[in-house]
């Protein structure tokens, strides 16, 4: 996860999208496209790409459908968003300052990268079909 950002409710998606991008882009130099849904749209498209050279590219859903769509890109968001949600710390917001609820994401994604980590690390070690130990 590049970049985590916690805002108070009263705070809109596009004022937060001109906090969270420079983070991550600091961060990680080699940003340079960043998807987000239709929230995002209007003038936060032409700033991004002036002020950070990052190609900030809306995934619409198109009017005339009903019902589920799968939308390009989408569902990684929804994917991470599920992982976050396995951590039972994440399930309902119990913190009342977002610096502490920036920690438990940021701890989240860190238990959830350590144990991906350490399950492929015991599946190196473990013998294969047919060798002996």
């Amino acid at each position: 996860m590049p970049a985590v950002l916690v805002t108070p409710a009263s705070t809109t998606d596009r004022d937060a999208a001109r906090i969270l991008p420079p983070r991550a882009r600091s961060r990680f130099g080699r940003l340079t496209r960043v998807w987000a849904d239709g929230g995002y749209t209007g003038h936060l498209v032409d700033w991004s790409a002036a002020q950070l050279g990052v190609v900030l590219d809306i995934v619409r859903r198109s009017d005339d459908t009903r019902g589920f769509e799968v939308l390009p890109r989408r569902w990684v968001v929804d994917r991470s968003f599920a992982w976050c949600l396995c951590s039972r710390r994440l399930v309902r917001d119990y913190e009342r300052r977002t610096d502490t609820s920036e920690g438990v994401v940021l701890w989240s994604m860190t238990m959830l990268m350590s144990r991906r980590l350490a399950a492929r690390h015991q599946q190196r070690l473990a013998p294969r079909a047919g060798e002996a130990a």
